[in-house]
């Protein structure tokens, strides 16, 4: 019996022994395409070379400093990088050490503006509906899936909730784009005003919804939409892009294609494709130079925010995205595999919707594709395919309750940005052969 305590102990794991590019190899030699990144997260594969050498020079010169005493080069070219790049207005960076800790210090930074503004009525923050922020106290609170939030309701601070956009689930037959669009501004408005306007800190959102619905894209304007409410009365606009962002759309930042600019950008997972342990957030100038103007301090901190190797690490794959022109690749590989998966799919009896963008996909498995009708999440299907996928050498993120946190299957797809096109038809062979087989072993075939 293993002593590590894993997330599911009841699970036998295999051991993970060696990565080669787009493969993780186990103890028994076996190989497993990494279709998902893991979770999203080995955007670069498991062997670069670049990055390990970054690493190791980094480690030998100065592996950490506390930056309640010292910055580091590292830390500030990777912000200066991050910043020169990212949408306008925000222009300060605070790094972390994943994602959860990056929407946490996003929840007490706009918290901490308004109180150093003399707002310190605006407490409440409003989500969305299937969103997922975080597994902190925090950033669960914030998020929309139930069954996530359920075991630890009385610990969690009140949070508000709204409809996400959705698409294949929410938008109303007959009812246009547009239509849709607004009728979701106008209840995020609605939701404002019953708190009281003068009461709202933040509305936070994943720029495209990750691992609860399975690389939902938004419908056109709609962020342009729900910045302008955001304006109307004040509050801060937080984007969640620790799965989208970070070039994993084909664009470094995801809210680069709605063309918006939020108030805070939360990003981790591809910012350091695995290699350290980093995430960030973005602050604007506006909330930066509150506070600084105002008490100078963030209330707020980690042991080992602004990690100088852990820094160095994520500049270097930056670094390697850019030179190596991987965002091309991303988006050529996003439109094969979407296409691939379409076409394979479009007659499937149990495959209800294929979407997402760039090499960010996900797979929605229905049992009648005319109602939309899920499969009784008591046959467990996201697992079975999980299952089935990793006997066959595959490595995708399969997750239930996409519909309302209870029920409803999907398939995410994050493959690495170094993958060619022979890879994304592998992975599509492989993943029709694992959805079949999780099917026959459900008893629906």
């Amino acid at each position: 019996m293993t002593t590590v305590f894993h997330r599911a102990p009841k699970r036998t794991l295999p051991v993970a022994v060696a990565g080669d590019g787009i493969e993780i190899i186990d103890s028994t030699g076996k190989r497993y395409i990494d279709a998902s990144g893991g979770a999203a997260v080995s955007c670069l594969g498991h062997s670069n070379q670049r990055v390990i050498d970054a690493i190791k020079r980094q480690a030998q010169q100065l592996a950490y400093a506390h930056t309640s005493f010292f910055t580091t080069q590292p830390a500030e070219e990777l912000a200066d990088w991050l910043v020169e790049r990212a949408p306008q207005g925000l222009e300060h960076v605070y790094f972390v050490s994943g994602g959860s800790e990056a929407v946490e210090a996003a929840l007490k930074l706009a918290r901490q503006y308004f109180v150093e503004k003399g707002e310190s009525e605006r407490r409440h923050f409003i989500a969305r509906r299937q969103s997922y922020h975080g597994n902190t106290l925090g950033a669960l609170a914030i998020g929309g899936n139930a069954w996530r939030r359920e075991p630890f309701l009385p610990m969690l601070i009140e949070a508000h909730h709204v409809s996400p956009c959705y698409a294949y689930r929410e938008q109303r037959e007959g009812e246009s784009d547009d239509a849709f669009m607004q009728r979701l501004a106008d209840e995020l408005e609605s939701k404002i005003l019953e708190l009281g306007p003068q009461t709202v800190a933040a509305f936070v959102a994943e720029t495209v919804v990750g691992a609860t619905a399975g690389a939902v894209p938004p419908v056109g304007d709609y962020f342009r939409k729900i910045r302008a409410v955001c304006d109307k009365y004040g509050v801060l606009l937080i984007l969640d892009e620790i799965m989208s962002g970070m070039g994993r759309t084909g664009y470094l930042y995801a809210c680069e294609e709605e063309g918006i600019a939020p108030d805070l950008l939360t990003i981790a997972k591809g910012l350091g494709a695995g290699y350290q342990p980093i995430g960030a957030t973005l602050v604007s100038g506006k909330i930066y130079d509150t506070i600084v103007g105002g008490s100078g301090f963030f209330q707020h901190g980690h042991t080992y925010i602004g990690h100088a190797t852990a820094c160095a690490a994520a500049l270097e794959v930056q670094h390697v995205i850019a030179e190596e022109h991987l965002l091309d690749n991303v988006k050529a590989r996003g439109e094969q595999l979407r296409a691939r998966l379409r076409e394979h799919y479009a007659q499937h009896e149990f495959i209800g919707d294929v979407r997402g963008r760039g090499l960010f996909v996900g797979v929605e498995l229905v049992q009648d594709r005319a109602t939309k009708t899920s499969f009784d999440s008591k046959l467990a299907l996201n697992a079975a395919i999980k299952r089935e996928a990793m006997q066959r050498g595959l490595m995708v993120y399969p997750m239930g309750g996409t519909v309302d946190g209870a029920t409803g299957d999907h398939v995410l797809l994050a493959p690495p940005f170094i993958c060619t096109a022979g890879d994304i038809d592998n992975i599509v062979n492989r993943l029709t052969d694992a959805i079949e087989g999780a099917l026959r072993a459900a008893g629906v075939r």
